[in-house]
């Protein structure tokens, strides 16, 4: 056998470790995974800075009618709704199609100053409005209609108008920008409530006073992070890699337990076979699976049937060698006797040890024949089959002295016709050497397959040869020129097909049964 070529093959163990590794990694990588609930968090902000947004609106425009604010000192306009009942603003941003903007631009002074109305308007809801900040978290600023900030701590007074999303908003739009977080102080832990994440949404919604802008509601809050999320529920994460980390070790237990064990198993049994244990040919005592029990029944029949088939080619070689010895002997004999008596050896002493010559010879040639049959007998074809008429109709004419009968011409016999041919002149032959005349044939069906039963009116077996009849070599017209091989060309024809012979005792004559499966 050609060997394997010799390069690195990962073991069964490694590829078992490797795919529970990989199942491992799938639950704690779809952490990382989990990213996309950023997004979910970023619509989340919006959503509470607009509600935020929508009450601070609602202040400014409250403080302005009971100043009773004249609007026509307004002059930008708002933009028209269709629905002057509602005003319902839903979040627009989307973490993985909105761009993130870089920082906001820093406030502006500007020489246009805010009227004293807005800026007395600042200054009354400062403090509600700093300590609902101190709750929210979000950094709330309230604008003129200039853009000028009225409240908004260090920026009071310094003007946002520039900043893209406020003058959407000053010209009556709802606005709202994802910006960069760049913050001077040190990465916050985790756990962190509004600095987890390095984005910033920013809201600017525009106060609407009777028709007209009155200013801008400008809010920004940082989301809250996904890793803040699993820190808050660090117990339940921890519980769920525990138990993680315990499906996974039940799951290489099972597969040491069903596939690695019985392989590894089943490869020590082949070496040992391969030594001539023949105790390694006993069955595994955990195939682990339907599969690798097949395969390990499979595997060790064909070591069964090798170890057999060795024994059985030690032995036929044993026989066959005894078989050749006794004529090769016999014929050295008679030539080395004429050899030394060539002149005073008599004509009628020379003409028997020549026929002792010539018989023994016939007989080599004989049982040479037989043995080409035999290793024929294996390797005729496995696949067909034939009809029991055709078959003794060339037993008649091979047989011409023999009374050859069957019961159905029309029943088909699984096997080809070459092999059909071989096994039926062989028990014929068998037939005719022990005086038989007449050679009957009975088949039947039956739900194991076909059965044949072959019968003749020769002299029988003996009861003290019905167990040797099977032995390959054994034969009681040996000075005949039997060579005892016949039964045993027989067997290993039906054996290569799955069938079997057996000898039924009989009154008179011979009787062998043989069976054959279905196809």
């Amino acid at each position: 056998m050609k060997p394997f070529p010799q390069k690195w093959r990962p073991s069964l163990g490694m590829i078992v470790v490797m795919m529970l590794l990989v199942v491992l990694c799938l639950p704690l990588g779809g952490i990382w995974l989990f990213r996309f609930y950023d997004r979910h968090l970023v619509r989340q902000t919006e959503s509470e800075l607009i509600v935020q947004g929508a009450f601070l609106k609602a202040i400014v425009v409250r403080e302005l009618s009971e100043q009773n604010f004249d609007p026509a000192r307004l002059s930008v306009n708002a933009v028209a709704r269709k629905d002057p009942t509602f005003n319902i603003i839903l979040p627009q941003l989307d973490l993985s199609s909105s761009p993130i903007l870089p920082r906001r631009a820093d406030a502006k002074w500007n020489e246009i100053r805010p009227t004293p109305i807005f800026s007395t308007l600042g200054n009354d809801i400062q403090e509600t409005i700093l300590a609902a900040q101190k709750t929210t978290l979000a950094g709330y600023r309230i604008l003129d209609p200039n853009g000028i900030v009225i409240m908004g701590r260090s920026e009071t007074g310094q003007s946002l108008a520039h900043v893209p999303e406020i003058k959407q908003a000053l010209a009556g739009q709802y606005s709202s920008v994802i910006r960069k977080r760049v913050s001077d102080n040190p990465t916050p832990s985790i756990y962190s409530i509004s600095r987890g994440t390095g984005i910033r949404v920013f809201v600017a919604m525009p106060i609407e006073y009777q028709g007209k802008i009155a200013g801008v509601v400008y809010l920004s809050r940082t989301p809250s992070h996904f890793l803040r999320e699993l820190y808050g529920q660090r117990w339940n994460v921890a519980i769920a890699i525990v138990f993680i980390l315990a499906i996974t070790l039940v799951i290489g237990l099972i597969f040491v337990r069903t596939i690695k064990g019985p392989v590894d198993a089943l490869n020590a049994r082949t070496s040992r076979i391969a030594k001539g244990d023949r105790t390694a040919l006993e069955p595994l005592a955990h195939h682990g699976t339907r599969e690798i029990a097949n395969l390990s029944q499979g595997l060790l029949s064909m070591s069964e049937k090798l170890q057999d088939r060795s024994d059985y080619i030690r032995t036929f070689a044993t026989h066959v060698s005894h078989e050749l010895k006794s004529p090769l002997t016999s014929i050295k004999g008679a030539a080395e006797l004429m050899a030394d008596q060539d002149s005073e050896m008599s004509a009628q002493a020379q003409r028997k040890f020549l026929k002792n010559i010539i018989n023994d010879t016939d007989r080599l040639s004989q049982l040479l024949d037989r043995l080409r049959d035999l290793a024929a007998a294996d390797s005729l074809a496995t696949e067909g089959e034939c009809r029991l008429g055709d078959v003794t109709g060339s037993l008649r004419h091979q047989f011409p002295d023999l009374r050859v009968s069957c019961d159905n011409d029309d029943q088909m016999i699984p096997l080809p016709i070459e092999s059909a041919m071989i096994v039926f002149s062989n028990m014929a032959d068998n037939s005719t050497r022990h005086g038989a005349t007449g050679f009957d044939i009975q088949s039947s069906m039956n739900s194991s397959g076909l059965s044949l039963k072959f019968s003749d009116d020769g002299k029988g077996i003996s009861e003290a040869n019905r167990e040797k009849v099977f032995e390959l070599f054994f034969t009681t017209r040996r000075e005949h020129g039997g060579t005892g091989m016949g039964l045993g060309i027989i067997q290993s024809i039906l054996r290569t097909h799955g069938g079997s012979i057996t000898l039924i005792n009989s009154s008179a004559g011979a009787v062998f049964e043989i069976t054959l499966p279905n196809p």
